[in-house]
């Protein structure tokens, strides 16, 4: 199966020059960003050299290519039962997140489920740190958010009715975390409907969709607040100038997103020159994760932010590294972003993403091949540019099914 399937990716997909990049693919126009810092890129081709994805390609394939996702998921989620501590946490000594995004993905894998008892001793050990004020989180209170957006999409996961109070609990703890008017923070304020660390951190992207994923998966009511003043942060993160009220991004067009609009803007990718100027650089992992934040937060498939979004994601596609960072930083975090990349491209909805250059892109058949070939003997992962915590094949593993979960959901 193995075989056949990268022989079948390899006939339109996964050609060599399609993944030996780090940055934006080339030739995607003149009007694209010239990267400061180095980043490799592949030679342009003629789209005629390739041949257009046909439906009946990769429809037919779709049953042996679910076939290896149960097999790849099933490999890790034995990983990770057998990497749980004695108290019942995954890499406990962090605090409850790591062991909160093993859970999600251990609850939602067929074979396991939510009343596997290696799932039920974990959430007992999560449920220690449930807080008086409705959170869940570690004593110090440094990832107050973090821990409890992660914790509330555990919980949804199990789907228990019985702890139906719970989870509305830690709804409203999360709402309370965003910058708003109950913090004296009025909506011209760059801080105002987003999240961050903890609440004398000024808030992020990353936050703020993990946040905003939470409260989606938990089944807070689409016309609640929280949404829209979600959605007035996640537009200041987008450099895109028509849509975006801040200094940092006026004139830009790129479309795609930096990690915070706070203090004058911040991207974790530096910054590039457009048309002589330096405009903040954005990269895949945030783009992702605020392209399926303007859709979690209610925005229609024709609106210009959206749209401008995927315009970026057409025109700088890569699955071996995160697309648009600096070459040295590009394998930083690559796990997280597969896990952004997936569910974000769920929430669009569509199998295929045609790039730019007109190379059509069957994402989900993708993403599975890169995974299988990343999959070591024991069915981890881990992320060997260890930043960010991927260093630890928990966390990195339970990223990884978390990614083939979204792109192949169990019905």
């Amino acid at each position: 199966m193995r075989g056949a399937l990268v022989a079948f990716l390899a006939s339109f997909l996964l050609a060599p020059a399609a993944l030996s990049f780090r940055g934006h693919d080339a030739g995607a126009g003149s009007s694209e960003p010239t990267p400061d810092a180095p980043v490799a890129t592949r030679p342009a081709e003629p789209p005629t050299t390739r041949p257009a994805a046909r439906p009946a390609d990769w429809e037919r394939d779709e049953p042996r290519v679910r076939e290896l996702a149960a097999r790849l998921t099933a490999n890790g989620a034995r990983f990770l039962i057998a990497t749980q501590e004695q108290g019942g946490g995954w890499v406990s000594d962090t605090g409850p997140g790591i062991t909160c995004l093993v859970l999600k993905a251990l609850a939602q894998q067929p074979e396991i489920g939510p009343h596997h008892a290696a799932v039920e001793r974990g959430v007992a050990f999560v449920l220690t740190f449930e807080r008086s004020d409705g959170g869940i989180y570690g004593a110090e209170g440094l990832l107050k958010n973090y821990e409890s957006s992660v914790a509330l999409s555990m919980l949804a996961a199990l789907k228990d009715p019985g702890r139906q109070a719970l989870v509305d609990r830690v709804q409203k703890y999360l709402t309370t975390l965003q910058w708003d008017e109950g913090e004296d923070i009025s909506v011209d304020n760059a801080w105002y409907g987003g999240a961050g660390y903890g609440r004398g951190e000024r808030p992020d992207l990353s936050n703020t969709q993990m946040m905003l994923e939470a409260l989606r998966d938990s089944g807070l009511p689409k016309d609640d607040p929280a949404y829209r003043k979600a959605l007035v942060f996640i537009q200041r993160c987008q450099m895109l100038g028509e849509t975006n009220d801040q200094a940092f991004a006026r004139g830009s067009s790129q479309g795609g997103f930096i990690y915070s609009p706070a203090g004058g803007g911040e991207s974790k990718a530096g910054e590039i020159e457009v048309g002589g100027r330096r405009e903040l650089r954005c990269y895949g992992s945030m783009t992702y994760a605020g392209f399926k934040s303007l859709l979690y937060a209610g925005l229609s498939r024709d609106d210009a932010r959206v749209r401008a979004a995927l315009d970026w994601i057409r025109g700088h596609w890569s699955l071996e590294y995160n697309p648009n960072m600096p070459e040295k930083q590009s394998s930083e975090g690559l796990y997280y972003y597969y896990h952004v990349f997936s569910r974000a491209l769920d929430a669009w909805g569509e199998p295929v993403i045609v790039e730019t250059s007109g190379r059509p892109r069957v994402w989900r058949h993708e993403l599975l091949a890169r995974l299988e070939k990343a999959q070591r003997p024991d069915g981890s992962w881990v992320n060997e540019a260890d930043r960010w915590m991927e260093g630890w094949p928990q966390l990195t593993t339970a990223y990884a099914l978390l990614a083939i979960q979204a792109a192949y959901p169990q019905p």
